[in-house]
């Protein structure tokens, strides 16, 4: 995506702003799957045919990290290194996002078709940060 395409998506051209938009974006999506995940394990976990205590965990862990997104997000200028910080965890959440699929979990066909879509998504936040 060029700088002009990102540019139109945050509906701004200046990089702080930018930048504190898909923060922003990157913490609405993360919470809401955690708080999906928090409030629905259960049901979710049979539909992707994951784990309710895996969704659970993760539940929990996304909607911490969401609030630390949207913390930083608030910031004027937000500092490099933390922004650094949810890059590397972004890409590191979509590299274990694939890689569970492909060794460990054993998700029903809703499952193998959600963990890709998420682990793009993140990615997507990744490169757009």
């Amino acid at each position: 995506m060029s700088a002009a395409q990102l540019a139109v998506l945050a509906r701004t051209t200046e990089p702080q702003t930018m930048l504190r938009r898909f923060l922003a974006l990157d913490a609405a999506v993360t919470g809401a799957n955690g708080l999906a995940y928090l409030a629905a394990s259960g049901p979710l976990g049979r539909l992707l045919g994951v784990d309710q205590g895996l969704l659970l965990a993760l539940g929990l862990l996304l909607t911490v990290y969401a609030a630390a997104v949207a913390l930083l997000a608030s910031r004027p200028a937000p500092p490099a290194l933390p922004v650094r910080a949810v890059i590397e965890v972004n890409l590191a959440w979509a590299a274990l996002s694939l890689a569970a699929l492909a060794l460990w979990l054993s998700p029903s066909t809703a499952g193998a078709v959600w963990i890709p879509v998420q682990a793009l998504t993140v990615a997507a936040f990744a490169l757009v940060q």
